[in-house]
C-alpha cells in the first residue's frame, strides 16, 4: 500500500462517488467519495493510500483505496457534517472568530451571527439546529474516529443511538451493538471492533456472528430452521475460528437465554420465528374447522340472486364457507377466477355480517386497491390494519379475506392472525405457484403441502377471449412446459433479441471478444426496450397531465429479475428516467445518481417518517408520524431546496410523505424499472420484462410466472429466446427449511 498526498486541481470524471482527478502536482487519481458532492473536493488537500495503475484512457492513475481529506477539523465537520454551514461561511467564520470563539459563539451566543453579511432568522435557526444535533455527536466522533469511522457513517451511527443517555460506552461495552443499525451490519461492527482490540475469539464477536449467520439465512434466505453444524459451517467461514467448542459455547447461551430455540429434530430457529410458526400452526389447524352455522339454505339461489356463475371447483369453496368453516386456502392460479370467486364468499359471509364487519387485505398497496375495485368491500394493507389496532387486542372485523398470501412471511403473517377475532371467518387467496415470500417461512405453501386447513384448489383457467395468452403462458411455464410464446396474441408479445450463434461465439472469440459482443446484445436490448416506451409514453403522460397519479404509476412498468449490469434494474432506471422525465424543473443529486421532480419513485425501508393524508397536505396541518412500508410507488411533487425537503405521494396508501434531502439515498430508488421481487403483488396495465442469460442464476419458473403475472393487459417480454426457454425448463420448488414442515415431520 503507497501514500499519496496533493490538493486536487481538477475532476475530470464523475459517476455515483467514483471519480477520476488531476492533482496540482500533474499526477492522476480515481477514487470513490460518498460524503458529499465530489466537486466539493476541488482544491481540497488529500491524503490517499493505494496503488498506481495504469488507466485505459487516463494513462499512470493512482488508484485509491482511501481518502482523507486534510483541513481543519472544525471547518471539515461544519462543512461536511453539520447542515447549514456551506463553504464560503464556514471559512468566513473561522477567519473571523478563530476556532475556540466560534465554538464560544455557537455554543453560548449563536445571536451574534445575526451581524455576518446575508445572515437572516430562518438561516440562523437552521444553522443553531444543526449545531445542536452535531454538538451532540461530536464526542462520538471523536470516540469512533480512530476506528476507521467516517463522517457519513458517524451520523448513521449518532442517528441511531441518539435516545442511549451514553453511546460511547454502550460501543465500548459492544461494539457489535452497531450491528443493528440498518447500513452497517456486522461486517462494519466487526471492523470497528477488531480496530478497538478486540479478540478475534472475545466472546461478543462470536455472539454477535451467530445472530448475523441466522438472520442472513433466515431472513435473507428465507428459512426458519437451520442445522447446527451448518450454522457452525457458516459461522467458521465467517470467524476463521476453526473451534467448534466455541461456536457450542456461544450456541447453549443463545438457548439458556431464549434468543434460538432447539426443535425436537434437533434443528434451530431463532425463537421469534419459531413463536410465529408455532401460532399459524395451531390458528391454521383450530380455525380450519366447522365453527359457525350454516350460512344459506339454498346456494343455489344465492348464486341466481347475486348473478353469479361458477364452475364446480369454485362452488366447492362457497360450500365450505357455507358449512361454517373458520379458515379456508382458496389457491389458483393466473386466470382461475380466484377474485370472483373471493367475491361470491364475501357476498355469501355478508348474508349473516354487515359489510362493515368485512375487511380485506393484502401486503401491497396496490393489491389492496385491486381487491377493494374487484369485490366491492373495505380494504387496507396488512402494515396498515396492524398499525391501526397496534393498541388492541383484536381488530373488529368477522370476515377476513387475506389476499396475495403467498408474499407474506411468517412473522408479519402471525401478527396479522393474532389480531383476527378468535371467532372470525378467514378466507386466505394466494398462488403459490409465484416467488415465495420476502424473509423466513413460507407459511401458504407449508400450510397447503402439510393439510393444515381446508384447501381450494383453482386449477381452470377462464379466456376473456382467444387472442388472450397471458394466463394460458403463465400456467405453462409453471409447469416447466414452453408455451407457445412466438404466435401473435392481444396481450402477449416476445419481442426477440438473440445473439444469433451465441454458443459458437462463446467458444470461437476471445474473452474480451466475446464481451464486446455482450456489450452490443445489451445496448441492442435496451434499444428495444426504448422502442417499446416511445409507443407507449403518450399514453402515461396523458395520465400525469390530468394528475390521473394511480393510474400513471401502473400504466407502464419494465421489470428485470437482477439490480446489477446493464440489462439490471439501476441501469434501466437511469435510461428510463430520460425518457419519462428528461427536463424537470427541479431535481437532487444523491451518490445513486439524480432524483428529479416528477420522478416515479420506490420507498425501500420500513420506517416510520412524517406524513399526510391529501387533505391534511392542502389544509397546512402538521405532519405525522405513520410507518412507512417497503415497496410502496410514488410520485415526488414537490422540492423545497432552502429547507431540503422532498415530497412524495402514495397514492394507494393515499398518503403524502416527507423526506429530508439526506434521508432520500436511505429510502428512495427510482421505480422506472423494478426487481421482480419487487412488483410481487403488483398489477400493471403493460409489463416489459428482461430476458438475458446475463441474469440466469436468477431465472426459475417461479420469477418468469410472477413477471408475466403482473400484467392485467400486455405483457412483453425481451431479449434472448435461449433465456426464456432456459427459464421455462428450470422448474423452481422454493424448498426452505421452515419450523412447522420440522415440527410436521418429526411428529408423523
Amino acid at each position: 500500500m503507497q501514500i499519496l498526498i496533493g490538493q486536487i486541481d481538477k475532476i475530470i470524471f464523475v459517476n455515483s462517488g467514483f471519480f477520476i482527478a488531476a492533482l496540482k502536482s500533474g499526477e492522476k487519481i480515481s477514487a470513490h467519495y460518498y460524503e458529499s458532492d465530489v466537486e466539493n473536493l476541488k482544491d481540497a488537500a488529500v491524503t490517499l493510500k493505494g496503488s498506481w495503475e495504469e488507466h485505459t484512457h487516463h494513462g499512470r492513475t493512482f488508484k485509491a483505496h482511501s481518502l482523507i481529506v486534510n483541513q481543519n477539523e472544525l471547518f471539515f465537520f461544519l462543512n461536511r457534517v453539520v447542515k447549514g454551514f456551506t463553504k464560503k461561511l464556514t471559512a468566513e467564520l473561522i477567519e473571523r472568530y478563530g476556532t475556540d470563539g466560534l465554538i464560544n459563539i455557537l455554543d453560548n451566543n449563536i445571536e451574534q451571527l445575526m451581524e455576518i453579511k446575508g445572515m437572516n432568522e430562518k438561516r440562523l435557526l437552521k444553522l443553531s439546529t444543526g449545531w445542536k444535533q452535531f454538538r451532540s455527536m461530536r464526542l462520538l466522533g471523536e470516540f469512533l474516529a480512530p476506528f476507521g469511522v467516517t463522517p457519513a457513517l458517524l451520523r448513521l451511527i449518532a442517528g441511531a443511538l441518539r435516545e442511549l443517555k451514553d453511546p460511547i460506552e454502550a460501543i465500548k461495552n459492544n461494539p457489535y451493538t452497531l450491528m443493528r443499525i440498518n447500513g452497517i451490519g456486522f461486517k462494519k461492527a466487526d471492523e470497528i471492533a477488531l480496530n478497538m482490540g478486540l479478540k478475534n475469539d472475545d466472546s461478543r464477536r462470536i455472539q454477535a456472528a451467530m445472530e448475523y449467520t441466522l438472520t442472513e439465512y433466515c431472513d435473507q434466505e428465507g428459512n426458519s430452521c437451520i442445522d447446527r453444524y451448518a450454522l457452525f459451517e457458516k459461522l467458521d467461514r465467517l470467524l476463521e475460528l476453526g473451534d467448534q467448542s466455541r461456536y457450542d459455547e456461544a450456541l447453549e447461551d443463545r438457548i439458556r437465554e431464549g434468543s434460538i430455540t432447539l426443535l425436537p429434530s434437533a434443528k434451530l430457529s431463532p425463537t421469534r420465528i419459531y413463536e410465529a410458526e408455532m401460532l399459524l400452526m395451531s390458528e391454521f389447524k383450530r380455525r380450519g374447522k366447522s365453527i359457525h352455522a350454516p350460512l344459506s339454505d339454498d346456494l343455489s339461489a344465492f348464486l341466481k340472486n347475486h348473478t353469479l356463475t361458477l364452475g364446480e371447483q369454485q362452488y366447492s369453496a362457497l360450500e365450505l364457507i357455507n358449512q361454517g368453516i373458520g379458515l379456508i386456502l382458496l389457491v389458483g392460479y393466473a386466470g382461475t377466477g380466484k377474485s370472483t370467486t373471493a367475491k361470491a364468499l364475501l357476498d355469501l359471509l355478508a348474508l349473516k355480517h354487515d359489510p362493515s364487519l368485512i375487511m380485506t387485505c393484502a401486503l401491497s398497496g396496490i393489491a389492496s386497491q385491486r381487491i377493494r375495485e374487484r369485490s366491492g368491500y373495505q380494504s387496507a394493507t396488512i402494515q396498515s390494519l396492524l398499525v391501526r389496532f397496534e393498541s388492541h387486542d383484536t381488530m373488529p372485523y368477522k370476515v377476513v379475506l387475506i389476499d396475495e398470501a403467498s408474499m407474506i412471511n411468517s412473522l408479519l403473517f402471525a401478527r396479522l392472525m393474532a389480531k383476527i377475532d378468535r371467532d372470525a371467518t378467514i378466507i386466505i387467496v394466494g398462488d403459490d405457484a409465484q416467488l415465495p415470500p420476502i424473509g423466513a417461512g413460507n407459511p401458504l405453501s407449508d400450510a397447503i403441502a402439510l393439510n393444515l386447513a381446508p384447501t381450494v384448489m383453482l386449477t381452470q383457467i377462464y379466456r376473456q377471449s382467444p387472442d388472450q395468452a397471458i394466463a394460458l403462458i403463465a400456467n405453462d411455464v409453471r409447469k416447466g412446459i414452453i408455451p407457445s410464446y412466438r404466435e401473435t396474441y392481444a396481450d402477449f408479445t416476445f419481442m426477440n433479441v438473440d445473439i444469433v450463434n451465441r454458443h459458437a461465439l462463446k467458444n470461437s472469440l476471445s474473452t474480451s471478444d466475446f464481451e464486446e459482443v455482450l456489450k452490443t446484445h445489451a445496448h441492442n436490448t435496451l434499444a428495444a426496450i426504448a422502442e417499446i416506451t416511445l409507443k407507449y409514453l403518450p399514453e402515461s403522460r396523458e395520465k400525469l397531465n390530468t394528475k390521473q397519479i394511480r393510474e400513471y404509476l401502473s400504466a407502464f412498468q419494465v421489470i428485470s429479475p437482477m439490480r446489477a449490469n446493464a440489462l439490471g434494474v439501476e441501469n434501466l432506471n437511469s435510461v428510463l428516467q430520460e425518457y419519462f422525465n428528461p427536463n424537470p424543473k427541479k431535481m437532487i443529486k444523491t451518490f445513486k445518481g439524480e432524483l428529479r421532480l416528477m420522478d416515479k419513485v420506490v420507498h425501500i425501508r420500513n420506517e416510520n417518517l412524517p406524513s399526510y393524508t391529501p387533505e391534511e397536505f392542502k389544509e397546512g396541518s402538521d405532519a405525522s408520524e405513520r410507518r412507512i412500508f417497503n415497496g410502496m410507488c410514488g410520485l415526488i411533487f414537490r422540492l423545497e431546496e432552502d429547507d431540503e425537503l422532498c415530497y412524495v405521494y402514495y397514492p394507494n396508501e393515499e398518503l403524502i410523505v416527507q423526506y429530508k434531502f439526506d434521508q432520500i439515498n436511505d429510502f428512495l430508488n427510482l421505480s422506472y424499472a423494478l426487481s421482480v421481487h419487487k412488483v410481487q403483488g403488483m398489477e400493471y396495465e403493460r409489463v416489459v420484462m428482461v430476458m438475458s442469460f446475463s441474469h440466469h442464476i436468477m431465472l426459475n419458473t417461479k420469477l418468469l410466472y410472477t413477471a408475466i403475472t403482473r400484467a392485467k393487459g400486455h405483457c412483453i417480454l425481451v431479449g434472448e429466446s435461449g433465456a426464456f426457454e432456459s427459464a421455462c425448463r428450470r422448474l423452481e420448488q422454493s424448498k426452505r427449511s421452515t419450523v412447522m414442515q420440522e415440527l410436521i415431520l418429526t411428529k408423523g
